[in-house]
């Protein structure tokens, strides 16, 4: 299977038609465009609920796990929510497909932990769907290593990357990162603080760049300082990117999207060149 999204994601790779996936909306053009689009993309027979009763019955007359759903904030039967607060209750991994929008709506959002959100506001609404629904359904293949000397600063980080799937490991420390990168070759991504005890951001970086170069690791460093030349000195040790915190939710997994995309171009086009 091959996926190349409309911000630059690509994706070959083994079938993603084994997925079970429920599509919680009312509107039979938006369920005929989904269907379709899964369908051709992936492989995917989506299971289609036009009411909060059919997502009820949906989820009881199978014991198969569901994967993922993508629904409207209100249906049939539940027109405050309670949908996408049922689905949330029964920890299944959401994406929101809505059409109404405001500031209080996306906090809102946001705060019941939703894999995504894509609004129905212009042409390409079907097409960004599908594209965050082949990142989730991927994200596992890629595994992000954290280092913060903050336990409060890992644990939301994880939380959130677990939230897309990705797979997650964690270092206290600069030594422990890069004790944990030797035992783990396959980390596509790492996530450094600036300000650490026994090894700084910069420093790190540094190190990792004498062996390691971006066509193998990507490296976003982070810091909540206010000193803006931080992120031009960050670059200049050999980063990629670098975030100010407190992070925006939407640009944070905008940027962690950006790198693991560029790193599966780079790596695509260095195999071409090798075939």
């Amino acid at each position: 299977m091959a996926f190349i999204g409309i911000s630059g994601m690509q994706y070959s790779g083994a079938s993603l038609s084994h997925h079970r996936i429920l599509v919680a909306e009312d509107s039979n053009v938006f369920t005929s465009m989904i269907s379709k689009r899964l369908k051709e993309l992936f492989d995917i027979d989506v299971e289609i609920c036009r009411s909060f009763e059919e997502l009820e019955l949906a989820y009881d007359k199978s014991t198969d796990k569901i994967t993922l759903a993508i629904s409207n904030i209100n249906l049939p039967g539940a027109e405050n929510g309670e949908a996408l607060n049922y689905l949330v209750d029964l920890s299944i991994p959401t994406i929101v497909f809505t059409g109404t929008f405001q500031q209080a709506t996306r906090d809102k959002l946001l705060s019941k932990e939703i894999v995504d959100y894509i609004l129905k506001d212009n042409i390409f609404a079907v097409d960004m769907l599908a594209e965050s629904v082949c990142r989730f359904l991927t994200n596992h293949q890629h595994h992000v290593l954290i280092v913060d000397d903050s336990a409060t600063a890992r644990a939301l980080l994880t939380t959130r990357l677990k939230r897309y799937n990705f797979r997650v490991s964690t270092a206290e420390n600069g030594s422990s990162a890069l004790a944990l990168l030797k035992a783990n070759p396959d980390i596509a991504l790492m996530i450094t603080d600036y300000n650490m005890p026994d090894i700084d951001g910069f420093e790190l970086t540094r190190r990792i760049r004498g062996t390691v170069g971006s066509h193998q690791l990507r490296i976003i460093g982070v810091s909540s300082s206010t000193d803006r030349l931080l992120s031009a000195r960050f670059l200049k040790a050999g980063g990629n990117d670098f975030i100010m915190r407190p992070f925006i939710d939407e640009e944070f997994y905008c940027r962690v999207n950006q790198n693991l995309d560029t790193l599966t171009q780079i790596r695509t086009a260095r195999q071409r060149q090798q075939a």
